[in-house]
C-alpha cells in the first residue's frame, strides 16, 4: 500500500476537514486540505443556493472548512454545502423559537416568490414578501430584506420566511406610538388614504384617522370628493382619541379659514348681492349670501308693504336680491333688505316716468307754439 493510498485510507465520509482554497476551474475548486491529494470541491458543494462562478463563492487562499462526501479512486469530494447547511439550520432554529428578526439578501426572484441566503435556501412566498400587492419583483434582487420565519422544517429541507410580519409589526407599533402621542386640539398634515360616503378616512403617518364628511369644510358638502381627493395632503385637527378602539375623529374644516373670517371685505354695506332663502322664521328669513354666511332679512324688510309672515313672499331656495345694510364680523350679524331695493327701484322708475312726462311736455309745448305762430302769420 502506498503512502498516498494510506493517507486517504485516514479519511471517512461525514469528516470534517480545513483546507485552503489553492486553484479555481470551472466546475470545481482545489482544495489543499493536508493530503497528498488534492480534495476536489465541485461547483454544486459550494453553496445551497444557485452558483454561476465558483469565484462567487470562494477565492484562492481562502481558508475553508468542508465535509467530506466521498473517498476513492484517489479522489477526495467535499462539500462547503454541507457545513454551512449544519451550521445554518442550528442558527436558524434558534431564530424561529425566539421570532429573531433579521436581515438576507434576495438571491432569486421565481415564480411565487423570492429566493433568499440564509445559509441556506429560503423562500419568501409572494404574499408574505408586502403588506400590499406587489406586481414586479425586480427591484428586490440582491437588496436586503428583514425577515422573520414562518415556517422551518429540518426534515423537508423547508425555510418559509416573511418580510410582511415584520412589516406589519412595525406598522403596529408605529400606530401605538402615534396613537399614545397625539392629543385633541392638534393640528397634523395627513394624507387622504379613502373616501367614503360619510367622509374621508386620513393617514398621520401610521395611523389613519376619520374626517366625517360634515367637518370637511365651513359649507354643505354633498359628496366628500368635492372637497378631497385619495392622495391629498391635508392640515387636519385632532378631536378626538379613543385608544382602546384605535379611533380617531379628525376636522379639516377647523384649520380652514372661517367663512366670516374678513367678512367685512368681501360684503360691504351698501352693496347689492345675490343670495338663496335658507329658512323662513316667523320674524324674517335668512338669507345665504356665501358659502356658510348668512344674514337675516327681517320681516319689515322682507316687502314694500305690509305682511304677517314671510311666507306671504319667499320660500326656502328661492334667489333673491338683497341690500346689505349692516355688517358686524365679530358677532358674525349681517343684516339684509329686500325692501330697500323694491324701493330704491321704484324711485329710479318715478324718476324715469316724470323724465319722461317733462320730455314728452317740451314736445307738445312746442307743436302748440308751432301751430300758434302759423296762425299769427
Amino acid at each position: 500500500m502506498s503512502e498516498e493510498n494510506k493517507d486517504l485510507q485516514e479519511l471517512n465520509v461525514g469528516d470534517t476537514v480545513t483546507g485552503t482554497v489553492i486553484k479555481l476551474e470551472e466546475k470545481q475548486v482545489l482544495v489543499d486540505i493536508g493530503y497528498k491529494t488534492e480534495g476536489i470541491l465541485p461547483i454544486g458543494e459550494l453553496s445551497s443556493l444557485h452558483v454561476e462562478t465558483t469565484g462567487d463563492v470562494v477565492k484562492e487562499g481562502d481558508s475553508v472548512t468542508l465535509k467530506v462526501k466521498k473517498v476513492e479512486d484517489d479522489e477526495i469530494i467535499l462539500s462547503k454545502k454541507a457545513v454551512d447547511s449544519e451550521s445554518a439550520w442550528e442558527d436558524l432554529e434558534e431564530k424561529y423559537e425566539s421570532g429573531e428578526v433579521f436581515e438576507t439578501v434576495v438571491k432569486e426572484i421565481v415564480k411565487g416568490g423570492l429566493v433568499v441566503d440564509v445559509g441556506l435556501r429560503g423562500f419568501i412566498p409572494a404574499s408574505l414578501v408586502e403588506t400590499h400587492f406587489v406586481e414586479d419583483f425586480s427591484e428586490y434582487l440582491n437588496k436586503p430584506l428583514t425577515v422573520k420565519i414562518a415556517d422551518l422544517d429540518r426534515d423537508q429541507n423547508r425555510i418559509i420566511l416573511s418580510h410582511r410580519a415584520v412589516a406589519e409589526e412595525e406598522a403596529s407599533a408605529k400606530k401605538n406610538d402615534i396613537l399614545q402621542s397625539i392629543e385633541a386640539g392638534q393640528v397634523m398634515e395627513g394624507t387622504v388614504q379613502r373616501i367614503t360616503s360619510f367622509g374621508a378616512f386620513v393617514d398621520l403617518g401610521g395611523v389613519d384617522g376619520l374626517v366625517h364628511i360634515s367637518q370637511l369644510a365651513h359649507e354643505h358638502v354633498a359628496k366628500a370628493s368635492d372637497v378631497v381627493s385619495e392622495g391629498d395632503k391635508i392640515k387636519v385637527e385632532i378631536l378626538s382619541v379613543d385608544r382602546d378602539n384605535e379611533r380617531i375623529s379628525l376636522s379639516h374644516k377647523n384649520t380652514l379659514p372661517g367663512p366670516w373670517t374678513d367678512i367685512q371685505s368681501r360684503v360691504a354695506s351698501g352693496s347689492t348681492i345675490e343670495g338663496t332663502v335658507k329658512r323662513l322664521v316667523n320674524f324674517g328669513a335668512f338669507v345665504e349670501i356665501l358659502p356658510g354666511v348668512e344674514g337675516l332679512v327681517h320681516i319689515s324688510q322682507i316687502a314694500n308693504r305690509h305682511i304677517a309672515t314671510p311666507q306671504e313672499v319667499l320660500e326656502v331656495g328661492q334667489k333673491v336680491n338683497v341690500k346689505v345694510l349692516d355688517v358686524n364680523e365679530e358677532e358674525e350679524r349681517i343684516s339684509l333688505s329686500i325692501k330697500e331695493l323694491e324701493q330704491e327701484l321704484e324711485q329710479k322708475e318715478y324718476k324715469q316716468y316724470e323724465k319722461d312726462e317733462e320730455q314728452s311736455g317740451f314736445q307738445l309745448g312746442d307743436f302748440i307754439g308751432d301751430k300758434l305762430d302759423k296762425y299769427k302769420k
